[in-house]
């Protein structure tokens, strides 16, 4: 039999009990609109992930539910899938498919996996994008969560992201992510980049390449531009683009530390150490290279749209050119494969 819709009350009542059992810390506040009496410590998104998991129907489990190592007949293993612009499964978070309660479900873990002070500029992106979170949006359930290995995965355009509870073993984010953002259907000659919430991540790369001396910025700079999602792992004697982080001082390695600081900066705070002890566990960012890429320069300006920090499983590319495309996979070993 179908379960009936739980109250709102119920709703949230069962969301905060569901918090405790799994041990969830304070995070952001969850539309404390929504009920008469707002919980004083929000559920963790992943203790949200059980909650929608439980309150979905039979029919509901069909179409968003698969097995951990579920295998797409055109895209491999589903779970691990990262793309620009796509749909995980077919129904859309705000649409009549999901209730009431269960499309703020997934709404509240959208915002639990984004840092607090991301919220806007992350809404900006989606408005901008895809007309609003959850309106061309959705959502797949690997697993069972609170019985094993689970992931909730969030597709829709210039939209990868996962909520794992750290079940993905060995990699960062639950898996490759990606986000971009074309805020002004972006024209050819536009170098500004005027609205783009991801901006400031390429001025502050740009910022440290102005900080190289002559050489420096020759070995930096390159004249051959990869595809951007060619983001698989290279390992530890893989041939990386532009300078090693070794060549650089110790006032410019501080520099490309606060490169790293603005890239997980829209993330939570656990994701952001998870990134960075997957990266510490391959050698940190004396193990990477920094690359620009000549090509895709808007306007002309030497302010490079397209460049790379990369290392031995350790890959975040930012394509600013003719807007915002990033994609992003970072794991402890190389060994973890792109599917992609």
């Amino acid at each position: 039999m179908p379960r009936s819709p739980l109250d709102r009350r119920e709703f949230f009542h069962k969301a905060g009990h569901s918090a405790l059992a799994l041990g969830a810390a304070a995070c952001v506040p969850l539309l404390a609109f929504a009920t008469d009496a707002p919980l004083a410590s929000p559920p963790a998104p992943e203790s949200l992930v059980k909650l929608l998991f439980e309150s979905l129907t039979p029919g509901q489990r069909e179409r968003v539910c698969f097995a951990w190592d579920h295998q797409h007949p055109e895209w491999g293993l589903l779970r691990t899938r990262v793309s620009a612009n796509w749909n995980i499964t077919d129904e859309v978070v705000d649409s009549k498919f999901y209730t009431p309660e269960q499309q703020e479900l997934v709404h509240a873990i959208y915002r639990g996996i984004i840092a607090p002070e991301w919220h806007e500029r992350y809404d900006r992106q989606q408005d901008d994008d895809a007309g609003g979170f959850g309106a061309n949006n959705s959502i797949a359930i690997f697993g069972t969560p609170g019985d094993g290995p689970s992931e909730l995965v969030l597709t829709g355009r210039h939209m990868t992201l996962r909520c794992d509870g750290n079940s993905a073993e060995h990699i960062a984010f639950g898996g490759p992510i990606f986000y971009g953002h074309d805020p002004t259907s972006t024209q050819e000659d536009d170098a500004s980049h005027e609205g783009s919430v991801f901006w400031s991540q390429a001025l502050e790369a740009n910022s440290l390449y102005q900080a190289l001396d002559g050489k420096q910025q020759q070995l930096a700079l390159v004249k051959r531009l990869p595809g951007e999602s060619q983001v698989a792992f290279r390992g530890a004697k893989g041939q990386f683009d532009g300078i090693p982080v070794t060549e650089f001082s110790a006032d410019q390695k501080a520099r490309v530390q606060e490169v790293l600081r603005k890239l997980i900066e829209p993330f939570r705070q656990s994701d952001r150490d998870e990134a960075l002890a997957c990266l510490s566990a391959q050698g940190g960012l004396d193990a990477c290279s920094l690359a620009f890429y000549q090509p895709g320069d808007i306007g002309n300006d030497k302010v490079w749209d397209n460049w790379r920090l990369e290392g031995p499983s350790f890959v975040w590319h930012f394509r600013g050119a003719p807007h915002v495309h990033t994609w992003v996979n970072i794991a402890d070993n190389p060994s973890v494969k792109l599917n992609a």
